[in-house]
């Protein structure tokens, strides 16, 4: 089973305005809300391919409710721990240019986070774990280092889509993978990314460091794959960017779907530029009808 962890998830607030004006009343254009957080992005897209996963972390209050029956209704089973105060709400402004205000987030005790823990330690060899995100301020630094060690001592695989100095805490256990852009890549290793070039000589140093599989995300000049014997580039499908949230979960979620279901890392990868591109191109997550759309435009080149 693959379970999704969010530390902090969020009610997302996508609103659009044609031109904000501040200091002025503004309206509305269009407007949804969708539960947010990288894990659970991770959860509804494997949910659309017809992957079953678990969605956990820490869910309080009133948005707390709307996120757990809103995955629910997707038919994604949820193993939240319940906190006292409110799951935060994140605002996504789309104007002249894209703005995102996120909430702090609720306290988490030290009680709760003893049973994230507790519930972590019932994973078996036959589990992944999918840990998506920053850490929120109000929980320790080293929150994920201690829950991928407690995977490393059950069996279970883990990955981890989050900056860099979370992935130095985790690289020496392992992860099955990992999923930094170019700017989290440049971050790691104090330098900057700017080609795919660049990407695969940093991404094979990770690998190098404990990494079994990477994939960079360079936005519109492509993508790699990097692990022992594979070295991969891919350009990336041409269309609108209507939104970037999301769009690095749901290449992680197109990578586990193909990958666990057939082994073939190259299939998984170029399913996994699709799933980002068709995410990058719609409000919301990308449809499986929409990444089989992209599919054909995704070209490998393998590398020495």
């Amino acid at each position: 089973m693959i379970y999704t962890l969010t530390l902090n998830p969020s009610v997302d607030y996508i609103i659009n305005v044609d031109d904000i004006q501040l200091g002025q009343l503004n309206r509305t254009k269009a407007e949804a809300k969708f539960p947010g957080g990288k894990g659970i992005n991770v959860s509804r897209l494997l949910g659309s391919m017809g992957v079953k996963s678990i969605a956990t972390g820490f869910l309080g209050g009133f948005t707390g409710t709307y996120v757990k029956q809103a995955l629910q209704k997707e038919g994604i089973e949820t193993a939240f721990v319940e906190v006292e105060e409110d799951t935060r709400i994140n605002i996504k402004l789309k104007s002249s240019s894209e703005t995102e205000i996120n909430a702090q987030g609720p306290e988490i005790s030290a009680h709760n986070l003893q049973r994230l823990k507790d519930q972590i330690m019932k994973l078996t060899v036959d589990d992944i774990l999918v840990l998506a995100g920053s850490i929120p301020s109000r929980l320790p630094k080293t929150i994920y280092e201690d829950l991928v060690k407690i995977c490393k001592e059950t069996g279970a695989e883990f990955v981890v889509d989050a900056e860099g100095s979370i992935l130095q805490r985790v690289l020496p256990y392992q992860p099955f993978l990992i999923k930094p852009n170019h700017h989290e890549l440049g971050q790691f290793f104090d330098k900057e990314i700017t080609s795919c070039e660049d990407a695969l000589y940093y991404g094979k140093k990770l690998v190098e460091l404990g990494a079994k599989n990477v994939i960079v995300s360079l936005a519109e000049k492509g993508a790699v794959f990097i692990n022992e014997e594979l070295a991969l580039t891919s350009t990336v499908p041409k269309g609108e960017l209507k939104s970037s949230v999301g769009a690095g979960d749901s290449m992680v979620a197109g990578f586990l779907s193909k990958s666990l279901n057939n082994g073939d890392l190259m299939e998984a990868f170029r399913y996994s530029v699709a799933s980002g591109s068709a995410t990058a191109f719609s409000i919301g997550l990308g449809s499986p009808e929409k990444i089989e759309e992209l599919l054909s435009q995704v070209q490998l080149t393998e590398s020495v």
